[in-house]
């Protein structure tokens, strides 16, 4: 049973940051490709960024390209999204998503459906 528990999220003005944390149990660590999606209100769960198992490739949708910033944490079972610069478009529940029995992908890590495990999200708000 893979178990993927987030925190982090909050309040915060815009041009300020968070950091997300999702600590995942279950399985081996390594054996994950691991994703950050999010929701706002009244909108489809769309793709924020994505880490391979071995931590060497990420991927960003283009709207968090240069703020936003994917990362691993082995030790620790932890996959982070340091949010930088944020945006009022940027609140919405973030959502971590990790996929342990394939490859890392461009063909499908941008996709909801392709993950096997999901947490319960955490409400990330920014103020204008």
């Amino acid at each position: 049973q893979v178990r993927l528990v987030e925190s982090g999220g909050g309040l915060v003005q815009a041009g300020g940051s968070l950091r997300l944390s999702c600590e995942a149990s279950g399985r081996t660590f390594s054996s994950y490709v691991l994703g950050w999606f999010r929701q706002a209100p009244g909108k489809e769960r769309e793709f924020v960024a994505a880490i391979s198992k071995s931590g060497l490739y990420t991927s960003y949708t283009n709207s968090v390209k240069g703020r936003f910033t994917i990362s691993r944490d082995y030790a620790k079972s932890t996959v982070y999204l340091q949010m930088n610069s944020l945006k009022p478009e940027d609140t919405a529940i973030y959502y971590c998503a990790a996929e342990a029995d394939q490859d890392w992908s461009t063909t499908w890590i941008t996709v909801a459906s392709r993950y096997g495990y999901w947490g319960q999200g955490t409400q990330v708000t920014v103020s204008s």
